[in-house]
């Protein structure tokens, strides 16, 4: 059954979380204080504990919210999965995997949730049992599975190096807008483009790394 974030209770709450979540995306867990999120969010900093509790109380509600934009989309990859073997199944799971990402980016409702999701892919914030692991970890997890059955011959190593490229590839599209800005002309700004060119930069490199590209010439070199 595909799992809801509950219901937020009050407006209030709502724009304490949307509120956190932009600041927690643009400067860290750690760069950010209570006090600066219930300004910005312009309600007493009592309000915030009184909802939330601690910080890291409030980090993680951020998360649980945001919870069902991946619950969703195992079922997309279950989907994906049934069509692995096919010509084009490592194209089907890198889609189901990839696309509703980089849809966070384009979605001014999500694009907050998106460069946070970035952050903590790329730093991680030391918080005991960090909150993606209730969210986005079982996505991970899944695109990992649905990987080993499109390459059965791919072992847990060319597995685990293929999701952490991909990833890498993605989180840095979510955030980064330096490339951009060091573009003749400017920035990019929204490209329909990207999206596509994103799956088939991680499916060119995923058929490498899971039948084994790259690990022959390591060896030889050692």
């Amino acid at each position: 059954m595909e799992q809801t974030a509950p219901p937020l209770r009050t407006l209030r709450q709502e724009t304490i979380l949307v509120t956190a979540e932009r600041l927690f995306a643009d400067h860290g867990f750690h760069g950010v204080t209570l006090r600066q999120i219930a300004d910005a969010a312009r309600v007493p900093l009592a309000l915030v504990g009184y909802y939330f509790g601690r910080k890291h109380d409030l980090f993680r509600a951020v998360f649980h919210h945001r919870a069902a934009c991946h619950h969703a989309r195992l079922a997309t990859i279950d989907e994906a999965r049934r069509h692995a073997r096919e010509a084009q199944g490592l194209l089907r799971i890198v889609e189901a995997f990839v696309l509703p990402l980089v849809h966070l980016r384009h979605n001014p409702s999500t694009a907050a949730y998106a460069r946070l999701l970035a952050r903590e892919l790329q730093q991680g914030s030391p918080v005991t049992e960090h909150p993606m692991g209730a969210g986005f970890d079982p996505l991970v997890q899944r695109f990992m599975l649905a990987l080993g059955e499109a390459v059965p011959t791919a072992g847990p190593t060319e597995i685990a190096w293929g999701c952490q490229f991909t990833l890498g590839a993605v989180a840095l599209h979510l955030r980064d807008r330096r490339i951009e800005q060091l573009l003749p002309g400017g920035a990019l700004g929204f490209d329909r483009t990207a999206a596509p060119r994103l799956v088939a930069y991680a499916v060119s490199g995923l058929a490498a790394v899971l039948h084994g590209g790259g690990a022959t010439d390591a060896r030889a070199q050692t």
